[in-house]
């Protein structure tokens, strides 16, 4: 089954069961060395932007906040430099996911389903779609948190809500109406970001304290485990799906593309603006709540967290922050579900509605949320069940980006591979040290 773009980059499998370039994408890429490395800026470029804008909605969800003001709180600004460090890592790896997706014109799940046995495929989409599932979790009982704190709706009702609104964006997703999905999605990111750094125009931090935050130390061993939990969930995995899917995605309805040269020039600038951006949104949580917070009891909750900025800095920034953390809710949630259901389709082959597929993660959330008697404890065990497929997701990637047979000549170089590598293992060495920790009872 091919995708939109699979026959401007599609690919022919060998004897020996690698795929090669197609004709096509061969002259692309010949013509695109005649071009001197020469890229084409202006509106080509801002046709190219978008995706990465909406990959980096999963990293201003729910849990994010939540961990970002817990760190704030109760550290001040001492670990800003975990939240740079996650974010300069974030950038390669989504990066690497588009230049994936761009060079094959498929997607990760894709190209895992076209070397993996029946029963292999049908195992890995099985513990692809529990993460699907843990990760709707948090963002639907992020949003019903909201919402109860905008209007006192109870929880049930509120995801009862989310639900539907997420599932209405999600109708919008995909053919000719998909630029319009991307800038619904962009426009919620703004709502966030607003919602989220509006307290610091109130309160503004002190510039030496928060530079101070970006020299690397702790204090003591709790500390150690907010870096650790802030850094080792920083990746999402259905991100790093989504990604390789977003950047063909974005040219459906036989648009013309750009060259394969031309969207990797695109592809760096869409992904360091984007992750500037969801950074940025996410150092402010932190810095807001050290400002702000630091020292005060109960902000281990985000209701506890509201309430406190409430108290602080009055009931019109607890109002914007609440509504930062609903638009939060929709996007990343509506953003997961679409990843769930490319992770159907590239490794069962199988195109469900995308309804169905918004139901499918959508009952256990509401299950948890009608029996959960705390909700943010049921968010927490969502995120270390995030981190068990944290390893499935980036591991592939950095093998698929290094193979010459499968990327030809934009196959990663060996500096940039050592590099990746460095990465990935620390980010999955963080994921299971969180897992353990959590199994203890000390993280």
């Amino acid at each position: 089954m091919r995708r939109n773009g699979d026959f401007a980059h599609g690919n022919l499998v060998g004897a020996d069961g690698y795929q090669r370039p197609e004709p096509e994408i061969e002259k692309e890429r010949q013509a695109a060395r005649h071009q001197s490395g020469k890229v084409h800026h202006g509106h080509a470029l801002a046709g190219i932007l978008g995706p990465a804008f909406v990959a980096a909605v999963a990293y201003v969800d729910p849990g994010n906040v939540a961990a970002n003001i817990t760190s704030g709180a109760r550290y001040g600004y001492l670990l800003v430099w975990v939240l740079v460090v996650a974010n300069a890592m974030s950038v390669l790896i989504q990066y690497q996911s588009a230049k994936l997706g761009i060079v094959t014109g498929k997607s990760l799940p894709e190209l895992l389903g076209e070397r993996m046995s029946d029963a292999g495929r049908f195992m890995f989409f099985m513990q692809a779609e529990v993460i699907a599932i843990a990760t709707d979790l948090a963002e639907l009982i992020g949003g019903a948190i909201a919402l109860n704190l905008l209007f006192g709706l109870p929880l049930f009702v509120g995801g009862v809500i989310i639900g539907a609104v997420s599932t209405v964006l999600l109708l919008f997703e995909g053919g000719k109406t998909h630029r319009l999905f991307e800038k619904m999605v962009i426009a919620l990111l703004l709502v966030i970001t607003f919602g989220f750094i509006a307290g610091l125009f109130i309160a503004p931090p002190d510039p030496v304290a928060v530079a101070g935050g970006l020299i690397p130390h702790f204090t003591g061993r709790d500390s150690v485990l907010m870096a650790t939990s802030m850094l080792g969930a920083t990746v999402m995995p259905h991100a790093i799906y989504l990604h390789s899917t977003l950047v063909n995605d974005h040219y459906a309805g036989g648009e013309k593309r750009p060259t394969t040269r031309e969207l990797l020039h695109g592809s760096k600038i869409d992904v360091v603006w984007a992750l500037l951006l969801a950074g940025s949104v996410n150092l402010c949580l932190l810095i807001l709540a050290a400002n702000s917070l630091y020292g005060m009891k109960g902000t281990d909750s985000i209701e506890g967290a509201q309430h406190a900025i409430v108290t602080v800095l009055g009931p019109v920034i607890g109002t914007i922050f609440s509504i930062g953390l609903l638009a939060s809710s929709l996007s990343s949630t509506s953003v997961g579900t679409y990843a769930g259901s490319e992770i159907m389709h590239g490794l069962l082959r199988i195109k469900a509605p995308m309804w169905a597929c918004r139901v499918v993660t959508l009952v256990p959330g509401l299950i948890v949320l009608w029996f959960a008697p705390n909700p943010t404890e049921a968010l927490v065990i969502g995120q270390v069940i995030l981190s068990v497929g944290i390893p499935f997701a980036i591991i592939p990637l950095l093998r698929y980006t290094h193979d010459r047979k499968l990327m030809g000549e934009y196959a990663d170089g060996m500096v940039k591979h050592v590099v990746f590598i460095a990465v990935a293992a620390l980010i999955v060495a963080l994921n299971v040290l969180l897992i353990a920790l959590t199994l203890f009872g000390l993280a």
